[in-house]
């Protein structure tokens, strides 16, 4: 074997980085990942991500996929990876993979989570990292029908960020589900939306969650959000929500991409 591929699940609180891709002068996940891999293979190593979150976009569930010399088994590197990343960057598991696996192009799905505190301590520092306060009262039924809109496969021209996407990209992406629900019964007060698709465009869920959370506070009609739908624009949208509540929850791949499958 002359090398071994590898994919990453990582963990990462999204607030002091400057999003996922490697930009000039900034602190980003993968320009941290990939110089901590540097140092352990002593050459540059290219790490390709599910996907790119934004600046201040957490995850609990992104995947990377790496390719590194033989000796670096999933197991190793899991373990030695993470005494060199940074408290806020880690590798939740490691897996083996089939040569040219892709981290981006072989997922089946992603998964998204949006949290929203409904409480006054919403506003703690302790808590507003990951949470987005909402001081508005929410009429829960609207949010419930805004959700049951989504499943099936739309063109999310009306919520998707202008020009991001290639000319001829139709903005299709097939929704699989999309639900609010209590953010902990047991704890402060608090919606989460949970969102998973074949696939995202830039803002997408951002824009989803601001539209909804207008129209269950009574500033827009709910009609609005559906007509949204089958817009060929993004005229009428409300503004996307702060980065600070949206968390990648989960990245699937077929079960024929991993080696020990």
């Amino acid at each position: 074997m002359s090398e071994r591929t590898l994919q990453l699940v990582l963990h990462y609180d999204g607030t002091d980085f400057a999003g996922w891709q490697v930009q000039p002068g900034q602190r980003t996940v993968q320009g941290v990942l990939e110089d901590a891999l540097a140092k352990l293979q002593g050459a540059p190593v290219r790490v390709t991500g599910a996907g790119r979150t934004d600046a201040g976009v957490h995850a609990r569930g992104q995947c990377a996929g790496v390719t590194v010399a033989p000796h670096w088994t999933a197991e190793k590197m899991q373990r030695v990876l993470n005494e060199k990343l940074p408290n806020d960057l880690w590798v939740a598991a490691a897996h083996e993979m089939r040569a040219g696996f892709h981290a981006r192009y072989d997922a089946t799905a992603r998964r998204y989570s949006y949290a929203v505190g409904l409480d006054k301590e919403a506003e703690s520092p302790f808590r507003r990292r990951w949470t987005l306060p909402w001081d508005r009262a929410l009429d829960r039924e609207v949010l419930d029908w805004c959700a049951a809109r989504l499943p099936g496969t739309h063109a999310f021209r009306g919520f998707a960020v202008r020009g991001t996407a290639h000319a001829d990209d139709d903005h299709r992406c097939e929704v699989r589900l999309a639900r609010w629900r209590r953010s902990d019964p047991a704890g402060p007060e608090g919606l989460v939306f949970d969102v998973e698709a074949n696939r995202f465009l830039h803002h997408m869920v951002r824009f989803l969650v601001g539209t909804m959370l207008e129209a269950a506070s009574g500033k827009r009609a709910k009609e609005d959000f559906a007509a949204l739908l089958v817009a060929t624009n993004n005229d009428a949208v409300s503004p996307p929500v702060a980065p600070v509540g949206l968390c990648l929850e989960e990245v699937t791949y077929p079960d024929a991409v991993y080696l020990s499958a």
